[in-house]
């Protein structure tokens, strides 16, 4: 079974081979789509990894806080759009809901 792990605070600049390949340490990536402004096409900075049970919980807890491009990045289990478990982290964006 897979899991989808939001990935915040990323570098701009930060592509989804990059992205692929830093999550792949941790296990098999099954797909990984960065999302970008729809009306400007420019990256909005956070995405979504699709990774195996097991290897999501290793990924997120290897990676949640670590340092790319010099953001340190956010990284959980994703919840539906909708999920209103949990407190939301300020600001009004996704954060973790796809």
């Amino acid at each position: 079974m897979s899991k989808t792990i939001y990935v915040g605070n990323l570098p701009f600049s930060a592509s989804e081979d990059e992205v692929r390949e830093l999550f792949a340490a941790h296990g098999d990536v099954l797909s990984v789509k960065l999302i970008s402004d729809r009306e400007t096409g420019r990256p909005r900075g956070f995405g979504f990894v699709e990774m195996d049970e097991d290897a999501a919980a290793g990924a997120i807890q290897a990676l949640d806080g670590s340092t790319m491009g010099g953001r340190s990045l956010r990284v959980n289990e994703a919840r539906e759009r909708g999920d209103s478990r949990g407190p939301r982290r300020g600001g009004g964006g996704d954060h973790g809901r796809y």
